[in-house]
């Protein structure tokens, strides 16, 4: 036994591997595509109750960002029909297409812990640029708007399972984003999956339509990250906020609105409810 193999042994890191690499499904074409669903799913499920407590606890509709909007099932059972028409028409064909040219690489070691924390961050930094750009393109030109980024934008309130109900294209190029940078950057396969479990849940608590007391955007000091009001005004405007996450982008191009607009915006729309 090599003295790296001595050193990660037993550490929670490398339990998680030996026990995923050895799992015959992690080989399969199947995965990615089972993976993203349950990822996407899993993210949304404490969000989708909260739904359907809002409307009979106090404590819960308190938290709303919009407190007039209501999730309905039908609402619901439309995005969620979109996101698995996605899954199974395009991101399964293309998750088989990937396996038979890129084998799945199984290293016998797990990244260190601050290897993890560095490649995930970095990964969030380049995406939150890549889809900034994306975005900022598909808003300014209005055939791309219209054609491919409209969609995302059907409901103006948003809620968690509008996180991946888009078009095609937006979901294939967001896709797209995801895979490369862990590529472009040589990450640990088990980095790549934790990167994709980070993204994908900072993705819907952004569209959640719920601010809490221990919401990230109030954890992460000097306003370096938008949160779930920074992206409600983005839906709520249309033309603020582009970044997913971080706001340094929006601050640089001159489209950041902040907690003051979206404080008026909220106090509103509940004098008109009530």
């Amino acid at each position: 036994m090599t003295n790296s193999e001595t050193i990660t042994e037993g550490l929670p890191l490398q339990i998680l591997w030996d026990w995923l690499r050895h799992q015959s499904l992690l080989r399969s074409p199947f995965f990615p595509v089972l993976f993203s669903l349950t990822v996407h799913l899993s993210c949304c499920l404490p969000y989708i109750c909260l739904d359907l407590l809002c409307s009979r606890l106090t404590l819960v509709h308190r938290f709303k960002i919009r407190p007039q909007s209501k999730v309905t099932w039908t609402m619901a059972w439309g995005c969620l029909r979109n996101i698995l028409r996605n899954h199974v028409f395009f991101i399964f064909p293309l998750s088989v297409v990937v396996w038979y040219f890129r084998p799945v690489c199984s290293p016998p070691l797990a990244p260190e812990m601050l290897s993890v924390v560095k490649d995930v961050l970095a990964c969030l930094l380049l995406f939150d640029m890549q889809y900034f750009l994306w975005h900022l393109v598909h808003h300014k030109v209005s055939w791309l708007y219209n054609f491919f980024h409209k969609e995302h934008h059907f409901y103006t309130a948003t809620f968690s399972l509008t996180t991946e109900s888009t078009g095609v294209w937006e979901m294939l190029t967001l896709s797209f984003f995801t895979s490369l940078n862990p590529a472009l950057l040589a990450c640990h396969p088990l980095t790549e999956m934790l990167f994709y479990v980070t993204n994908m849940y900072l993705s819907v608590e952004a569209h959640s339509g719920y601010e809490f007391p221990w919401s990230l955007h109030r954890l992460v000091p000097f306003g370096l990250y938008g949160g779930t009001q920074h992206h409600d005004l983005h839906h709520l405007k249309f033309k603020v906020n582009y970044a997913p996450y971080f706001s340094h982008w929006d601050r640089l191009f001159g489209t950041l609105e902040g907690g003051d607009t979206w404080r008026k915006s909220r106090n509103t729309e509940t004098l008109k409810t009530s």
